[in-house]
């Protein structure tokens, strides 16, 4: 069998499914049963150096490497009120940083009042950012410490631990924590902690004690946090079966006058809470309009994070406005309505995600579904896919029309398939064949692909990271019948068709960057020196000459860029997502997914990102991928190829040049992945998924370059 290529963090996708321990001993049996190569000495390393990747000890290292390359240095107490005001601002990323350093400060001076308030900002700013294990975990170690100021460090790490609690739908620990965040509060601390118990003994079903609490807060405290008073107030009025009153209350936010961005966000969710009032009173109609205005209102809204709603334990998540107005719109049988919101849904992701810090070419676009269908060839098809808690809607959208089917599978049970598929993949099982046909049952029943040979699917929440090419019909693989590709959105998707399609003649790779961060891939440099030899013009960076200010300098002097590479993720925050380019003790070579953004690629039509993790991002309830994929299509890459897991040297070549070789030959993109996928399939060595099955075209599947490579 091939050796594995072994690239650090591969399977980041993993751990927040199952964890990279029961990952590691799931390999190992597989290649016991099954006689393939050992899980190697280099890919142990990386899986522990992931399972300690946001450690103390981790973080440490890395505020010592930050703080050593700031040119002005902060005093430890400075970077943490940097991290705190970084964190209200929604980058929690930069803020992670900031307490990094101020975490490596305090171990130095042996600080534990330092370490206890560093600590207490990364789980405020993990706790912001979603990730409850990292929040819990840097709470309760703050309360480990011996600090200065309980009031400073313990109420906020006990606040923390009841926000976890509340939202892991835990509302009793939750209280409880709010109760011991209360005793060691501030007075200008209280009434954020008590607004907070409030909201946690409303969800636990008891409004009367919710209505208590708020009431102890004074006049101007409650004047003083507002509508987020008053929203917590109509909440619990709500749920004591007060409809009139919480309605009344919702309202007066609705209708307060406050200017800018903050009026607008106050009026979404008192227009989400009139909805809900609408639904408790069971009319439908009602309801409906109201969650369509509040859609209109996430339109108008250019930023979604305030950090009061994690300060007063709102928690509010605009998605959920889309889900609902979709859902309704169900009901209704207005399905084209629906996919009207699942389009919306997903651009307001992206505003959401990259905010001020990036101009996204696709932000704010949308098309109508005659444009859509315009756009669409004959025996060419669109399947889109929108996740809900208790259900997944599918649109099948030809170029004469479109049906929709209710499938009766939710977020939870869809998320736990795709995981069980991506584990039987990835550990080379005997059984992926019958676990890929029962996630294709649960996603295609009653949807009829009879006569598409080409398919173009836009996945949703946990299908971002399926491989529908590797879904099985009963007969066979769904690839062995349709040509697939990817899109973000069908509005992403229609703007790169529509792109021109000029045939070149050059390749730029990149391959095995010297990086002291992760074991040398030196599969990955025959790889992109073997592509460009298809290629009648090319340049090819290898080792220490493939640096980052190479790549951004030469990058849109190509028409197709070829990197094999290592990849992280970063669940934090995925616009910091990165490639590892050559380092140097002065440059780290990290490019950035923010940074991608910033490049001209107007003139690159094919990016390949042969590198671990290149096609996953940050996938939240509503999201797009926005990680490494958004941002080259942003930046003005027509379609990429990216893997899904990590490949294998010798199965990955053999695909490779049978892809290039098809294209070169007329082929386009999305036909010619298919047929390399296949060839790969052939090989008895290669017939399972895991080597056949990692790539996914993303984008334009139309593109050729039959004048910019000859066959060899």
């Amino acid at each position: 069998m091939a050796t594995t290529r072994n690239r650090s963090r591969w399977s980041r996708w993993m751990a927040c499914a199952a964890g990279l321990t029961a990952l590691a001993g799931g390999l190992a049996q597989a290649q016991q049963a099954t006689g393939l190569a050992p899980v190697s000495p280099a890919m142990q390393n990386a899986l522990a150096r992931q399972r300690d990747a946001e450690t103390l000890v981790v973080l440490s290292a890395e505020g010592k490497a930050l703080l050593e390359r700031d040119v002005i240095k902060l005093d430890g107490y400075a970077y943490c009120g940097a991290a705190i005001a970084l964190a209200e601002q929604g980058e929690f990323r930069q803020s992670i940083r900031a307490a990094s350093k101020a975490l490596h400060l305090g171990n130095s001076d042996n600080n534990d009042d330092l370490k206890a308030l560093a600590q207490r900002d990364l789980a405020i700013a993990y706790s912001y950012a979603g990730l409850l294990d990292e929040a819990e975990r840097y709470a309760r170690a703050t309360l480990a410490l011996k600090a200065n100021d309980p009031q400073q460090a313990y109420a906020p790490a006990h606040k923390v631990l009841g926000d976890v609690a509340a939202r892991r739908g835990q509302f009793d620990e939750a209280v409880a924590a709010y109760q011991q965040s209360l005793a060691a509060a501030s007075p200008r601390y209280r009434p954020l902690v008590l607004v907070s118990l409030a909201n946690a003994a409303t969800s636990a079903g008891r409004p009367a004690d919710a209505i208590a609490q708020l009431d102890r807060l004074g006049a101007d405290d409650a004047a003083k946090i507002g509508p987020f008073y008053r929203r917590s107030r109509a909440n619990a009025l709500l749920a004591a079966g007060q409809p009139d009153a919480a309605l009344a209350l919702f309202k007066v936010v609705a209708t307060d006058g406050l200017a800018g961005s903050d009026g607008t966000y106050h009026r979404l969710w008192a227009t989400e809470g009139i909805g809900r009032v609408e639904l408790a009173r069971n009319n439908r109609p009602a309801a409906l309009a109201a969650y369509l205005e509040t859609v209109k209102l996430a339109d108008q809204l250019r930023g979604k994070f305030h950090s009061e709603e994690f300060k007063t334990g709102l928690f509010g998540n605009v998605q959920t406005v889309f889900d609902t107005a979709l859902s309704l719109s169900v009901e209704t049988r207005n399905f084209e309505a629906a996919w009207e919101l699942s389009e919306a849904s997903r651009s307001r992701q992206l505003l959401d995600s990259v905010r001020d810090r990036a101009t996204d070419s696709f932000a704010g676009q949308r098309v109508t579904l005659p444009e859509l269908q315009r756009s669409l060839g004959p025996q060419e098809a669109v399947v889109q896919y929108h996740v809900l808690a208790d259900r997944t809607l599918v649109w099948l959208i030809t170029s004469t029309g479109m049906s929709a089917t209710t499938l009766p599978t939710g977020e939870a049970a869809l998320a736990a398939q795709v995981e069980a598929l991506r584990r039987s993949i990835v550990e080379r099982r005997r059984d992926t064949a019958a676990v890929a046909q029962a996630t294709y049952q649960m996603l295609f029943a009653g949807v009829d692909l009879a006569g598409q040979q080409r398919v173009y699917v836009v996945p949703h929440g946990p299908l971002h990271y399926l491989p529908f090419q590797a879904l099985h019909d009963g007969r066979g693989y769904l690839i062995e019948r349709t040509a697939l590709a990817v899109w973000p959105s069908a509005a992403v998707g229609a703007q790169l068709l529509a792109r021109r399609n000029t045939p070149d003649t050059s390749l730029l790779g990149f391959g095995n960057p010297a990086t002291d961060r992760n074991v040398p891939l030196p599969g990955a440099e025959r790889e992109v020196i073997e592509v460009a030899r298809l290629f009648g013009r090319s340049n090819v960076y290898v080792q220490q000459e493939a640096t980052k200010q190479r790549f951004r300098t030469s990058a849109n002097q190509s028409s197709v860029l070829h990197v094999a590479a290592h990849a992280e993720v970063d669940e934090v925050d995925p616009m910091f997502s990165r490639i590892l380019f050559a380092s140097s003790p002065t440059e780290p070579g990290l490019l950035e997914a923010r940074d991608i953004y910033g490049i001209d690629l107007n003139g690159v039509r094919l990016v390949t990102l042969s590198a671990c993790e290149s096609g996953l991002g940050k996938v939240a309830r509503g999201d797009e991928i926005i990680g490494f994929t958004r941002s080259f299509l942003s930046a003005g890459a027509t379609s990429i190829v990216a893997s899904l897991w990590p490949v294998a040297d010798e199965s990955t070549d053999l695909l490779m040049n049978k892809l290039y070789k098809d294209m070169a030959s007329g082929r386009d993109l999305m036909s010619s992945m298919q047929q390399a996928q296949l060839e790969v399939q052939k090989n008895r060595r290669f017939a399972h998924p895991f080597f056949w099955a990692p790539f996914n075209v993303i984008g334009n599947g139309r593109l050729t370059v039959a004048d910019a490579v000859a066959a060899r």
